[in-house]
């Protein structure tokens, strides 16, 4: 354990240079840091197009955006900005151009450090430890990544454990992630909605996160049934656009009456404010099953390869370092529940069976229908 600091800082970077969710589950961190530093003010690096998730944040004064493959011109232009401008800079990535960006930016850092995917070279050396050395000396304090034992949530908010006499402090309150203020819906899709729907989110980002196009089409159709209206929500991306369309190509025309489909025609700010007002969420292990938590909207989450114990989407106001098991059928926490496939590999948290990007996933092949039915019963919805 790091020797307690006790910094009083007055600018603070906060540094997330991946994904959509990645910037989302940071919001407990800053929330926390604002109770830490209730004068400070507070600015937030990450990639461009991957920040809506902190639109309307009131702990967050300024936004700098970057290319995620910034040409050498524009390295020189945000080196320029950032140098020795903060206090503090907490990279909540364990990535090397991160803690660079930390490094320049900042006269403390804190930060994320992660595992080498090889483990040791060919002389026996751990290159874990040869990867993070340059990151540990220049950091006042650093949390390893634990992609099965550790939540997300609680690895972002240890980062503060230097700041804190007492770091079990940092988890005896409700924590709650944060979503981004919401924007209305275009006037098509709000003249076509009807309570109470179900948003449903197939697409992931991965093919090997993917649940069965006949799985959805019974889903939907049982939902239907119930008196639900439902929406197929997806990001603008080609493939889930297909993915959309193909669930919508097996429903019968009565059923497609009684569906809605979003695909690429909201903002992340406007998919928040749609989750809002859902009565039931199920999607796969994506950005927007977080974003469904956030909301306090009834969640249900598939889940294959991912351990849900390392990026389960939060329960807002769970007490505690981790809401959930390694392995259950199904387990509901507050307002989420995550439904796990059969299998002694499960979660394996490797690309699938095949282990690459558009590999299929058994233990998703093999969750049923039903067992997603099973979940919604226990959120004991009023349904028709």
């Amino acid at each position: 354990m790091t020797n307690f600091s006790s910094l009083k800082p007055k600018k603070v970077l906060f540094i997330a240079t991946r994904q959509i969710g990645d910037v989302l589950v940071t919001t407990p961190l800053i929330s926390k840091a604002r109770e830490l530093w209730p004068e400070a003010e507070f600015h937030f690096l990450g990639y461009r197009g991957k920040l809506d998730m902190l639109k309307g944040n009131a702990d967050i004064t300024e936004i700098i955006e970057t290319s995620d493959r910034p040409r050498f011109a524009e390295y020189l232009s945000l080196f320029n900005r950032l140098f020795q401008r903060y206090d503090l800079a907490i990279v909540t990535q364990p990535s090397d151009r991160a803690y660079l960006y930390g490094l320049v930016a900042a006269f403390r850092r804190v930060g994320i450090l992660g595992g080498h995917p090889q483990g040791k070279d060919g002389k026996g050396n751990n290159k874990t430890e040869k990867q993070n050395a340059w990151k540990k000396f220049i950091s006042i304090h650093s949390v390893t990544v634990d992609y099965f034992a550790q939540h997300v949530i609680a690895e972002k908010l240890r980062l503060l454990e230097v700041f804190f006499k007492h770091p079990s402090e940092l988890f005896a309150k409700p924590i709650s992630v944060t979503p981004p203020e919401g924007e209305p819906l275009t006037p098509q899709i709000a003249s076509h909605l009807n309570q109470p729907y179900a948003v449903l989110h197939p697409g992931p980002l991965t093919a090997y996160k993917r649940w069965p196009l006949a799985y959805w089409q019974q889903l939907i159709e049982w939902l239907v049934k119930q008196g639900l209206q439902v929406v197929l929500s997806a990001s603008p991306a080609k493939q889930d656009l297909q993915l959309n369309h193909d669930i919508l190509s097996l429903l019968d025309e009565q059923t497609r009456k009684s569906v809605i489909d979003t695909a690429g025609k909201l903002s992340i700010p406007q998919a928040g404010s749609l989750l809002r007002g859902a009565t039931l969420y199920i999607g796969v292990d994506t950005s927007i099953t977080h974003l469904s938590a956030a909301c306090n909207t009834p969640t249900i989450a598939l889940f294959g390869a991912t351990p849900p114990t390392n990026f389960g989407p939060w329960p807002n106001g769970f007490i505690g370092k981790q809401p959930y098991q390694l392995r259950a059928k199904i387990q509901k926490v507050g307002n989420v529940a995550i439904i796990q496939g059969p299998g002694e590999c499960v979660p394996c948290r490797k690309a699938g069976c095949e282990d690459k990007a558009d590999s299929r996933s058994d233990c998703l092949v093999n969750l049923s229908v039903q067992q997603v039915l099973e979940a919604v019963n226990l959120f004991n919805i009023k349904l028709d």
